[in-house]
């Protein structure tokens, strides 16, 4: 697939505070991508310079190969989905969807087929009179994403359209929106903080953190294969451990040595090391390298979230199966269950 949008070496500052830090990111065409991360990272502004409400100190922003730095929203082929629906109240759900077709003084005729077409694609159908606000969130945000998809953009954009939702909507809108952005073949830009959401949606993912790109990949990649300790953290839980890269295949941590699969990282080098709480497992204590106490056991229904105390480290446990609290465990992992990094500053933590 060709890139859509391409941003090159992208600069912003708001009162002498940097809010992107020479940022370059490319996102292809018919594709899902989401930008993730802390607040105040830089991904709604991100997402703003693309739709044109803002724009950069510096740096190239093109789309279909056209620099459009300079191109106000309106004459972008770009919409946005906010948070905030902004859905008018003294118009129906068919007024609201066909508001954008009537600036365009398009035939009514064919706004009729148009609007039509967007009830049937996010399943409202024979809701065309309901006045919108006697509609549940989750229906107004299907409202609002029709009278985005509407004009036919080529891209869409989101700033976190879920956040207003209960956990329950919020899972089902996730299914829907990669049902809708999959049936158009368009691409979405989509921005959270909920790491769930990214994971679920996304063809890619776009991690995130003061106004630098930590990591661009899959969200298999992104979970499995993380960068640095920061990508570690923020996408699912971890147990992030101090450890010293002994040779290639071999790490040190908690003053035992262990088989890894990781090359390249030099001899006694300080590394940071990601093990998920998943891929721990407690075994005898007589069996281990690594034995510590069990501090706590909680049922999360599918899984046994433990924290178990072992040479100054509270490791985060997940289990089909509990332990006794207060009892001494054993430790274990697979090589392959240990990914090494290089040590990040904390400052960039």
């Amino acid at each position: 697939m060709q890139n859509i949008i391409s941003m090159k070496d992208i600069n912003i500052a708001f009162d002498g505070e940097t809010i992107l830090n020479n940022i370059s990111l490319d996102i292809k065409d018919k594709e899902f991508v989401t930008l993730l991360g802390p607040s105040g990272c830089g991904k709604t502004t991100t997402l703003r310079i693309i739709g044109g409400f803002i724009t950069p100190d510096s740096g190239k922003v093109c789309f279909d190969g056209k620099d459009i730095k300079d191109v106000p929203p309106y004459k972008r082929n770009v919409n946005t989905v906010f948070q905030r629906y902004a859905l008018f109240p003294h118009l129906n759900v068919y007024d609201n969807i066909a508001f954008g077709l009537r600036v365009k003084k398009m035939p009514e005729k064919e706004i009729q087929g148009r609007v039509a077409e967007m009830l049937e694609l996010v399943n409202l159908r024979g809701f065309e009179k309901r006045s919108v606000n006697r509609l549940s969130g989750g229906q107004q945000q299907r409202v609002a994403i029709a009278r985005a998809l509407v004009n036919r953009p080529k891209v869409l954009l989101l700033d976190e359209p879920l956040g207003a939702l209960d956990l329950k909507l919020r899972k089902e809108m996730q299914i829907e929106l990669k049902r809708i952005q999959q049936q158009l073949e368009i691409t979405f830009i989509y921005v959270t903080h909920d790491q769930e959401e990214a994971l679920t949606m996304s063809d890619t993912v776009v991690v995130m953190n003061k106004g630098d790109i930590q990591q661009i990949g899959t969200p298999v990649d992104i979970y499995n294969e993380p960068v640095n300790a920061f990508v570690a953290d923020f996408i699912g839980e971890s147990n992030i451990l101090d450890g010293i890269m002994r040779r290639d295949l071999l790490v040190e941590i908690c003053g035992k040595e262990f088989e890894c699969v990781d090359k390249g990282f030099g001899t006694d080098k300080p590394v940071d090391v990601v093990i998920r709480p998943e891929d721990v497992k407690l075994i005898p204590a007589e069996d281990a390298k690594i034995t510590g106490i069990v501090e706590s056991v909680t049922f999360k229904g599918v899984h046994y979230e433990m924290v178990v105390e072992a040479y100054d480290f509270s490791w985060l446990v997940h289990s089909t199966k509990a332990a006794e609290l207060g009892t001494a465990v054993g430790i274990s992992f697979d090589p392959y269950d240990i990914h090494i990094m290089n040590k990040m500053k904390k400052e960039d933590k």
